[in-house]
């Protein structure tokens, strides 16, 4: 059976109680590794993230590590609330890198919506945004780290599913396919699914980490395994979840009894999967290559 092993028992990144954008809660990463060090763009809120305490705020921020472990961040958000279609803020980034250019697709968050958007970086700092990806209700989006067919490939979440569509502009997307549904008799993923960080190519198809969530809304991590040629194609599923919240600070919290994950990276035989505790920190754990077997 696949499982993840945290790296730590503890949160790798925090609030900072004195930055008021991120003074409440930190969490759910896009990561990056690039030359040489590995990037973090996280979402953060000025209050709890829900309704309970009020009209959160959401902004972007940005940390990096030479290790993985241990992140210095920049005092101000790379990405504020500053456009209507957020201004409650961006969520969930999820980030690619294509030729040259970092491609983030995250939720833009409004007062009456929220929608995929689009932007795009060179040097993973300063954005640009391309605005509204799919005019629907809709979140959980990424990209693929590669063109298919010359094509671009999206994932997106359909509620409760995880879809997958097609374009070749970045503008018109086609081709939409429900590929993975909620198991109605899974003790973990029965609610609804939704992907975690871009899928990973191997040499036997494209690895995706993605999120389920059962009757008691808790939420957990589990893994599949698609077509390298044809990632509509679902080829493995494992049925029990690689990730579930055990630790305090992943049981309690702004949204109890979560593990969410955005984002990861390869580091020689190993992947490291950044994950969200409770909707309020951040931890990581690590995967080993040689124990990818379905």
């Amino acid at each position: 059976m696949i499982k993840l092993r945290r790296m730590s028992d503890r949160p790798i990144l925090l609030p900072k109680k004195e930055n008021q954008w991120e003074a409440a809660a930190v969490f759910n990463c896009a990561m990056v590794d690039h030359n040489d060090k590995v990037h973090m763009i996280y979402r953060a809120s000025d209050i709890a993230p829900n309704e309970k305490e009020g009209h959160y705020i959401n902004r972007l921020g940005y940390a990096v590590s030479t290790d993985g472990i241990n992140f210095n961040r920049m005092e101000k958000p790379i990405l504020g609330n500053n456009v209507p279609q957020e201004s409650r803020g961006a969520e969930d980034p999820r980030i690619v890198k294509i030729e040259d250019t970092f491609y983030m697709m995250y939720t833009g968050l409004s007062d009456e919506n929220f929608r995929i958007c689009l932007a795009t970086s060179k040097n993973l700092i300063d954005w640009t945004r391309h605005g509204i990806v799919l005019d629907e209700s809709n979140k959980d989006a990424s990209l693929f780290p590669e063109k298919i067919g010359e094509r671009y490939v999206m994932f997106h979440r359909r509620h409760p599913d995880i879809w997958i569509a097609f374009s070749d502009d970045l503008k018109s997307w086609h081709d939409h396919k429900l590929i993975m549904r909620p198991i109605a008799e899974s003790s973990w993923e029965c609610m609804k699914v939704g992907i975690a960080g871009p899928p990973i190519k191997t040499d036997k198809g494209w690895l995706l980490i993605y999120h389920g969530v059962n009757h008691e809304k808790v939420y957990s991590l589990g893994i599949a395994l698609l077509d390298l040629e044809n990632p509509s194609k679902v080829i493995a599923r494992q049925a029990e979840p690689i990730l579930e919240p055990e630790l305090d600070w992943e049981r309690e919290g702004y949204v109890s009894n979560v593990v969410f994950s955005c984002g990861q990276i390869e580091r020689e035989d190993k992947i490291l999967v950044y994950y969200a505790g409770a909707d309020t920190v951040i931890g990581v754990a690590e995967l080993m290559k040689k124990d990818i077997k379905f």
